[in-house]
């Protein structure tokens, strides 16, 4: 426990005083010394209540009315395509299957931390993997026993899809091999989302290396700007390159430890709730069935009834070429996470 600073000689009344705070739910602030005596917490450090409150100061407190009970992260890997739509070469130039054990174990790292704050949540890993090689579906596979999280590994079946999928797309051209099992791959990830979850999906690529707060950032947002604006939420974990071309309006919220912006466009990574996909099944599956011109035309679509927030600074990067404006996240240390992340 926490040394108590210059607590220890405080009143007897003033004891008493703080326990009764602390039952009916009340914080004190001991501004002299920037410390929180009913939590015994120093004001820098994390003073939210996960599923009960949401403390940022000097704003006070949001009483959390959106819990979070569950959390299931659908991975879609396939280390044997480099890139979907392009022929460049990645940021810190590795094999496509170093950015899939790599990003991996970021979420597991990330996953690992917010257990620590949010210890009633299910957390779920499921893997839904296109071709990928053995000895690297056998890698993934150690990486999730060495966690200690619920995990399952799916191998996806093309076949199962492609007769659905309209092979001219709207830019009146044919659709390609990649572009197909990537489509099957969502369509998936839809599915089991539908079928299967509870409460939150996250649907991440294997081209993205998280922070270690990332997924603890995710939730604790949520949680606090779902209660405050009464809705459903779509979060996106990157701060693209993008969204910083145009100038146009938008609206701000504060998280624990980022502010997030609304945005209109995202890729196909992105957190949002069961009841999200249930509301917008035919927008979503719309994505799995005919290329749109963006891709993620669909889910724009969405985003002009829903919020859809970014975090300013980013929690993930999208590990694609440096000149990609749907790649390098600013003003973060991506090299000294990618060195992080090395030994999985």
């Amino acid at each position: 426990m926490k040394k108590q600073n210059n607590f220890d000689n405080k009143s007897f009344l003033k004891k008493i005083f703080i326990k009764i705070c602390r039952i009916f739910g009340y914080e004190i602030i001991d501004q002299s010394n920037f410390y929180v005596p009913t939590q015994e917490k120093d004001l820098d450090q994390n003073l939210n209540i996960p599923g009960k409150k949401s403390i940022t100061l000097p704003l006070g407190e949001v009483r959390v009315t959106r819990k979070v009970n569950a959390l299931t992260i659908i991975f879609r890997s396939c280390t044997t395509v480099n890139m979907l739509t392009q022929n460049k070469k990645r940021l810190f130039d590795h094999k496509k299957s170093e950015y899939t054990f790599r990003s991996l174990n970021s979420i597991i790292l990330s996953l690992n931390y917010t257990k620590k704050n949010f210890p009633n949540i299910n957390f779920n890993i499921i893997i839904i993997d296109h071709n990928s090689e053995k000895k690297d579906l056998d890698q993934m596979e150690t990486q999730l026993k060495n966690s200690s999280f619920r995990y399952s590994i799916i191998k996806l079946n093309v076949k199962d899809f492609e007769n659905s999928i309209k092979k001219i797309n709207e830019k009146n051209e044919s659709v390609s091999e990649n572009q197909i099992s990537n489509m099957s791959n969502i369509h998936k990830s839809l599915l089991i989302a539908k079928e299967q979850c509870s409460d939150l999906i996250y649907f991440v690529e294997d081209d993205y290396l998280h922070v270690n707060d990332s997924i603890n950032e995710m939730i604790s947002a949520y949680e606090r700007i779902s209660s405050i604006i009464q809705k459903e939420l779509i979060l996106c974990p990157a701060d693209y390159p993008y969204l910083y071309t145009k100038i146009e309006p938008t609206n701000i919220f504060l998280g624990s430890n980022r502010h997030w912006r609304k945005i209109d466009e995202t890729l196909c990574t992105f957190l949002t709730s069961k009841k999200i996909i249930e509301k917008y099944w035919n927008k979503f599956i719309s994505m799995c069935q005919f290329e749109h011109y963006p891709f993620e035309k669909p889910l724009h679509d969405i985003y002009k009834s829903e919020y859809c927030l970014s975090p300013i600074p980013s929690l993930a990067v999208h590990l694609t070429n440096i000149n990609s404006i749907f790649g390098l996240s600013p003003n973060i240390n991506w090299k000294k996470i990618w060195e992080e992340n090395k030994d999985y």
